[in-house]
C-alpha cells in the first residue's frame, strides 16, 4: 500500500526543489508550490506537483524567467493592466490578485487583464481567494494552444479555463471551475503517463476523426498545430460545440483582448519568453446589498438543488466545488495522494538537486 503525504511536507519539498532547482525566489516557490498541492489536494492530479516536469520544460526553453517582477502598465481606480514580463504564472497571479482585491474593496468593483505570465495552476483557487473576502470572484486565462475550433482542423484557441466564486452561508463558497475545452490537457497527459486509453470525445487527429490512444496522441501533440481537443459540445454544432468554441473566444478576448497580450496561438514561441494572458474581477457583495443576506439567500438556492429529486441510482447532486473541497478536507487529514509516476519524478528531482525526500514519499 502507497502511504500518502502530508499536505504541509509535499508543499515545503516543492518549494524545495523550485527554490534549488529551478531557481525560483523564495515567494515564487512558496505561492507556486502551494497552488500545485492544493490540486493534488483537491483530486485534480493534472494540475498537481506532476506539473513540475511542465515547469523545467519552459525554464528550459526560455518561456519563464524567475524573479522578473510584474509591473502594473496601466491602472484606473476600477482597474488595472500587468504585464508580467514572464515571470512565474502563480507568482504573477498572486501579486495581481492582491492589488485587485486592494481596489475593489476601497471602490466595490475592479478589474485585472495580464499580459506576459505564465501557467498560474487552477483557476478555481484564485476565483476563491476572491470569494473569501466577501466578494464575487472570477479568474479566466489561455493557455497554449490545445483546441480545434467547430469547423476547423487547425488548432489555434487553448483549453482556456473559466472560474467564478460566489460566497454562501456557513463560510462555503460555491466554485465553478472548467475548461471550455471537454477536458483540460493535463487530464490527457495523465493518460498517456498512466497507460489509459481515453474516452471518446475528448480529442481529434489531424483529420478530425476521434482517437483514444492517450500516448500516440501526446506524441504528435507538440510536433504539429493540426488536431486537438474539441470544445464543450463536441465536433459540429448538433450538440453544441459551437457554444464551447464561443465559450474559448470569449475567454481569450478577455484575457488577451484586453491586456493586448499574446493569443493562444502565440503563447509559447519557439525560443522566446512566455505570453499566457488572464483576467480577474471582483465584486462586494455590498453593492447588492447586506452580505449576510445575500450569502444566506445564495446558500438556499443551492440547497433547493441539492436536496432536489436525484435520478434512479444516484444518491446525490453535486454542486460545483463541493468534490473538490471534501478531497481537500481528507487530504489534510490522511495526506495527499501522489501517484507512482509523480513519486517517481520527485525522487529523481530530490536526487538531482539534493533535496531530502519527507517522509511517505517512497512509499
Amino acid at each position: 500500500m502507497t502511504d500518502n503525504i502530508s499536505h504541509d511536507d509535499l508543499i515545503d519539498l516543492t518549494a524545495a526543489i523550485l527554490e534549488k532547482g529551478y531557481s525560483y525566489g523564495p515567494e515564487e516557490a512558496r505561492v507556486t508550490a502551494v497552488l500545485l498541492v492544493e490540486a493534488d489536494a483537491r483530486g485534480i492530479p493534472s494540475h498537481g506537483v506532476s506539473r513540475l516536469n511542465f515547469y523545467r520544460k519552459n525554464l528550459r526553453e526560455g518561456h519563464t524567467r524567475p524573479g522578473n517582477e510584474p509591473e502594473t502598465v496601466w491602472e484606473t481606480p476600477v482597474s488595472l493592466v500587468v504585464d508580467g514580463k514572464a515571470g512565474v504564472g502563480p507568482y504573477v497571479a498572486e501579486k495581481t490578485v492582491k492589488r485587485l482585491v486592494e481596489k475593489a474593496e476601497d471602490k466595490g468593483f475592479c478589474a485585472a487583464a495580464v499580459r506576459n505570465s505564465n501557467h498560474y495552476g487552477i483557476a478555481g483557487y484564485w476565483a476563491e481567494e476572491i470569494a473569501k473576502e466577501d466578494m464575487l470572484g472570477m479568474a479566466f486565462t489561455n493557455t497554449y494552444i490545445a483546441g480545434v475550433p467547430t469547423f476547423g482542423c487547425l488548432r489555434i484557441l487553448g483549453t482556456n479555463p473559466i472560474a467564478a466564486a460566489i460566497p454562501e452561508a456557513g463560510g462555503r463558497i460555491f466554485s465553478l471551475d472548467m475548461a471550455t475545452t471537454t477536458v483540460t490537457h493535463g487530464k490527457v497527459e495523465l493518460h498517456d503517463r498512466r497507460g489509459k486509453e481515453m474516452p471518446k470525445g475528448w480529442v481529434v487527429d489531424e483529420n478530425g476523426s476521434e482517437v483514444t490512444d492517450a500516448t500516440a496522441f501526446e506524441k504528435t501533440f507538440y510536433q504539429t498545430n493540426f488536431g486537438g481537443h474539441l470544445y464543450l459540445g463536441g465536433a459540429g454544432e448538433e450538440s453544441g460545440g459551437h457554444k464551447g468554441f464561443g465559450l474559448a473566444l470569449l475567454v481569450e478576448l478577455l484575457c488577451s483582448g484586453l491586456s493586448l497580450g499574446a493569443s493562444s496561438l502565440a503563447t509559447y514561441p519557439a525560443g522566446g519568453e512566455g505570453g499566457i494572458t488572464h483576467f480577474f474581477s471582483a465584486m462586494r457583495l455590498d453593492l447588492f446589498g447586506d452580505p449576510e443576506k445575500l450569502k444566506g439567500h445564495v446558500g438556499k438556492i443551492l440547497a433547493s438543488v441539492r436536496e432536489s429529486k436525484k435520478a434512479r441510482g444516484r444518491e446525490r447532486i453535486w454542486i460545483h466545488g463541493e468534490k473538490e473541497r471534501e478531497a481537500r478536507e481528507k487530504s489534510l487529514a490522511e495526506g495527499v495522494f501522489v501517484d507512482e509516476a509523480t513519486r517517481k519524478t520527485l525522487l529523481d528531482l530530490c536526487g538531482e538537486f539534493g533535496v531530502p525526500p519527507v517522509k511517505g514519499l517512497r512509499g
